[in-house]
């Protein structure tokens, strides 16, 4: 399965997924802004490898919400489990720089957050985003149906970004930066919202 772009990348003119950034996070932004430097605590760089109170509330600012009882395996009955798999998945960096095809133990974070009533794909890669925003991507309904990643997305965008020496990683931080986009917004974050507004704006 290949990764296929926005229509807003498919030319050399940046135009198209400037309007779409700005519209997300301009002078008036969606609420969805905010999910990406969301800390109300001022703890999230030592929280990296422990799920919050805070990462609960980020994943609301994207219309999804975690259960009481999915907050409480994971805020409380499971949490050194959680942590010991975030801990697993190593620092947080690139997807664009990892090297090969993602073998099974990156999927385990994801498997166990899914496994818990009330917590389902797109929650589960939200969550993970607040933790591994550079590594790992959102994934749900309509990014899918917009990029052609219904049945699986990691591994083909991790293709897609590396290719032709990282050309669409270096357009994604060339486009953070003519948005003027806060530091907390990584490039898979970028692509993300192009992909998010365009398929918002198809109706999807």
């Amino acid at each position: 399965m290949s990764f296929k772009l926005p229509n807003a990348l498919l030319t050399d003119d940046d135009g198209p997924a400037l309007e779409l950034l700005r519209r997300y996070y301009g002078p008036n932004p969606a609420v969805g802004a905010t999910f990406d430097a969301w800390d109300s605590t001022g703890t999230r760089a030592a929280d990296i490898n422990r799920f919050t109170a805070d990462d609960l509330v980020a994943v609301t600012f994207l219309s999804v919400r975690v259960p009481p009882t999915a907050a409480i395996v994971l805020l409380r009955d499971r949490a050194a489990e959680f942590t010991e798999l975030l801990t697993g998945l190593g620092p947080d960096r690139d997807l664009a720089d990892e090297k090969g095809k993602l073998d099974d133990k990156n999927w385990d974070l994801q498997t166990a957050l899914r496994a818990i009533p009330g917590i389902d794909t797109t929650i589960a890669t939200k969550l993970i985003a607040r933790k591994r925003p550079r590594l790992r991507p959102i994934w749900d309904r309509v990014v899918a149906e917009v990029t052609g990643t219904q049945k699986q997305q990691w591994e083909p965008l991790r293709e897609a970004l590396s290719k032709q020496n990282g050309a669409l990683q270096q357009r994604l931080i060339a486009l953070h930066t003519a948005a003027g986009l806060p530091a907390a917004v990584t490039p898979l974050r970028v692509l993300d919202v192009i992909a998010w507004r365009e398929g918002k704006d198809r109706g999807l």
